[in-house]
């Protein structure tokens, strides 16, 4: 199998040299050119093995230049040695009428994690492959979540330096203090003075730099991301849709065959689009819920076919989707369309106006598949409370904005919600929601709180924080970010 950008240029590569690249050398995403089939022997194979198993199995379907040793090398160190504190890694909590995918029991106690941990041993091993001797420098733009999984993840990995970049007042209180208590010899820490994608434009900017990145390349430093525009963190999540569908059948709640709807908090389209990867591949898929914050672009997107970011940008309670460029989005019109000159032409719109319209036949097709729909702040914590209430269950702003979707989308059956976070991330708003008192407290004070109220303790990752040092302070502007880069990579 071979990895091609999503706007048209004749590279074609192997997972091994697409990972490490990151972004095509036009913009694009890479995209396999060929999409694996699997069958229900295939998928009914999965229920009697552990996640990891399920793993290999699953990535071996994309890491086709990837021997299986090498694979399951990579998904033991990713998932093994106790960094999960559930050893189903990704469980299914049976509720009521809905079934929970938790995907916040890894080191960082976000769903970032489930890719996090992998890439880098994923892309460590394509470094061994390809004969790669450049030292690789990660960049990261994060909305929260992202920067402290793919820091943790990249700590003091052979041939790598990572650098995080977020929004400054942009992220909680607990976000923040777990990027910038961030241990390790080769990772670096800045915010940047603005939103997400802010940090996040920046970002691109530097990756299609070609005069800086010869300017790297003569020092043997090479850029990659860690970003879910990097194939290498996107394959990684396809594997929990099929562990989720295996584990609902072990458990008797659905039977063999029969297609289950997830409904996905998302913002940079990355995790809802593993899933749709899921749906082509033979996973029995009815829909693909889209679940929106007040920064509603992809809803709208999704409702009407017109992808315009000239919106008020808003901060809300669920930081990890304030983002009004949806990355991921483009590998979709690549697969709905198969027409990298549509798709090259929709993202230079994107980029000189703002917006652009990708028509009433391209809308039909994704209709086909997704559904949408947006929750405000007062809505996610009345779900907030109204889940505590009902079943005694406590979950995050983003898994809130997810249940209201499920809560507008009558008629769907055997719905899995995917729940992205920790609450004790974002306890400050959970507590809120809950009617709880937090004025005059800090934030360890109100993780003890609300593991008062919760059955599942303070993750430890998160104890920790109290007594951790601040190592990073940077803050820059976004035209700033070129220059940060060039000194940490010379350091």
């Amino acid at each position: 199998m071979k990895y091609i950008s999503t706007r048209g240029n004749a590279q074609e590569l192997t997972a091994a040299e697409a990972i490490i690249k990151g972004l095509a050398d036009d913009g694009g995403l890479f995209v396999p050119d060929t999409m694996p089939k699997v069958d229900m022997t295939f998928i009914d194979g999965l229920q009697s093995l552990s996640y990891q198993e399920r793993a290999v199995k699953v990535l071996s379907q994309f890491l086709t230049d990837y021997s299986k040793e090498e694979i399951e090398g990579c998904v033991s160190r990713a998932y093994g040695n106790n960094k999960f504190d559930d050893k189903a890694i990704a469980p299914v909590k049976l509720l009521k009428d809905v079934s929970v995918l938790e995907l916040w029991h890894g080191p960082t106690s976000a769903f970032k994690d489930m890719a996090l941990q992998l890439l880098p041993q994923l892309l460590s091993t394509a470094l061994k492959k390809t004969g790669e001797k450049n030292e690789v420098l990660i960049l990261v733009a994060t909305s929260g979540d992202t920067g402290k999984a793919a820091l943790e993840g990249f700590k003091d990995v052979e041939q790598t330096k990572i650098m995080v970049f977020y929004p400054d007042n942009g992220v909680s209180r607990i976000q923040r203090l777990q990027m910038v208590t961030q241990l390790g010899d080769n990772v670096a820490v800045t915010a940047v003075k603005g939103n997400f994608d802010d940090a996040q434009s920046g970002v691109k900017t530097i990756f299609s730099d070609k005069e800086f990145n010869k300017r790297l390349n003569n020092i043997e430093v090479s850029l990659s991301s860690a970003n879910s525009i990097n194939w290498g963190r996107l394959v990684p999540q396809i594997v929990y849709y099929f562990s989720a569908y295996a584990d609902l059948v072990k458990a008797g709640r659905i039977k063999s065959g029969a297609k289950v709807s997830f409904i996905v908090p998302t913002g940079n389209f990355g995790d809802i689009l593993a899933g749709f990867y899921a749906k082509e591949m033979g996973l029995p898929v009815d829909k693909l819920v889209c679940a929106s914050n007040t920064n509603n672009v992809l809803t709208d997107f999704l409702n009407t076919g017109v992808y315009d970011r000239n919106r008020d940008f808003f901060k809300t309670i669920s930081p990890s989707m304030d983002i009004l460029i949806s990355s991921n989005l483009e590998r979709l019109l690549y697969h709905i369309t198969g027409d990298s000159a549509k798709v090259a032409g929709w993202m230079q719109e994107l980029a000189q106006t703002g917006k652009y319209d990708v028509g009433a036949e391209v809308l039909a097709k994704i209709k086909e598949i997704f559904l949408a729909d947006w929750s405000d702040d007062a809505a996610t914590k009345a779900m907030i409370a109204q889940e505590y209430r009902y079943e005694n269950y406590v979950v995050d702003p983003h898994t809130a904005v997810a249940w209201n979707a499920f809560g507008k989308k009558a008629g769907l059956d055997n719905v899995v919600i995917v729940s992205t976070a920790s609450p004790y991330k974002f306890n400050e708003s959970v507590l809120t929601a809950l009617g709880k008192d937090i004025a005059g407290k800090d934030e360890f004070e109100l993780l003890d709180q609300l593991a008062e109220l919760n059955n599942v303790g303070i993750p430890e990752g998160l104890g920790k924080l109290k007594n951790s040092a601040i190592r990073h302070q940077s803050v820059v502007n976004k035209s700033e970010m070129l220059d940060a880069v060039l000194k940490f990579a010379i350091k």
